[in-house]
């Protein structure tokens, strides 16, 4: 059912009127809002004050100090330079092969590259000689020695030489208070003449192996023959050495 409510004019009026005020005060406010906003920006920019000066420090700690590059390496050394031969041109090679003169000359002289000696040669010279040389000397020098035959060795068809001198070793004192006895085996190398020269232990005791050497040392033999000339040999020797 619908409702109806009836008020008075003086209450429209009030109602009126408090609309018309509440229409006003939206508009009213933005613009008052607007006005204020607007002097905020305006007013410090229309001021003629200078900005505050800034301290050194404040600034200085604002700025980082430079960083200088690291100096350029130093340049590479400059190249040795080395030192080139310089080269021989060899003159080009001529041609060994004869030719025959264009013309034949009337008279040849002797060739004085070779010498042929004095005419009448000299006293107690030799035919052939050499100019300058050594009176008796012998035309071409002297001959070539021949090296040494090579030792043979004694026993292979070979006849042992027969002993000359015999010199009997002395015992070491050492190696009789400690009653050492025994044999050393010794490789001798005997000299044309039939002289030991040479003296090699192949096996025995140690005290006893310096007083057998110097023992064989002073041996003398006959010479060792092959075809009737004396060649050097090579004999093997027993030292023995016992205690009575």
């Amino acid at each position: 059912m619908p409702d109806f409510r009836f008020e008075t004019i003086e209450q429209m009026r009030k109602r009126v009127g408090l609309e018309s005020r509440r229409s006003l005060t939206v508009p009213l406010s933005l613009a008052a809002h607007a006005m204020l906003l607007s002097g905020l920006v305006l007013v410090p920019l229309l001021r003629g004050d200078a900005l505050p000066e800034q301290s050194t420090s404040s600034v200085r700690a604002f700025f980082v100090e430079p960083s200088f590059a690291p100096p350029p390496p130093p340049p590479p050394p400059k190249p040795v330079a080395v030192a080139t031969k310089p080269r021989i041109k060899t003159p080009p090679h001529e041609p060994t092969a004869f030719t025959a003169p264009v013309t034949v000359p009337d008279h040849v002289e002797p060739d004085l590259g070779s010498d042929m000696g004095i005419p009448d040669g000299v006293p107690e010279g030799v035919e052939g000689g050499v100019m300058g040389g050594v009176a008796g000397g012998i035309v071409g020098g002297l001959p070539e020695v021949a090296p040494p035959p090579s030792p043979v060795r004694i026993g292979n068809g070979v006849k042992q030489p027969r002993k000359l001198k015999h010199v009997d070793p002395e015992y070491p004192p050492v190696a009789l208070a400690a009653r050492i006895q025994g044999v050393v085996v010794l490789e001798c190398l005997i000299s044309p003449e039939g002289r030991v020269t040479e003296v090699k232990v192949l096996n025995g005791v140690p005290f006893l192996s310096e007083a057998a050497v110097t023992a064989v040392r002073q041996w003398i033999y006959t010479p060792t023959l092959m075809s009737g000339v004396p060649v050097p040999a090579l004999m093997t020797l027993t030292v023995r050495f016992g205690l009575h």
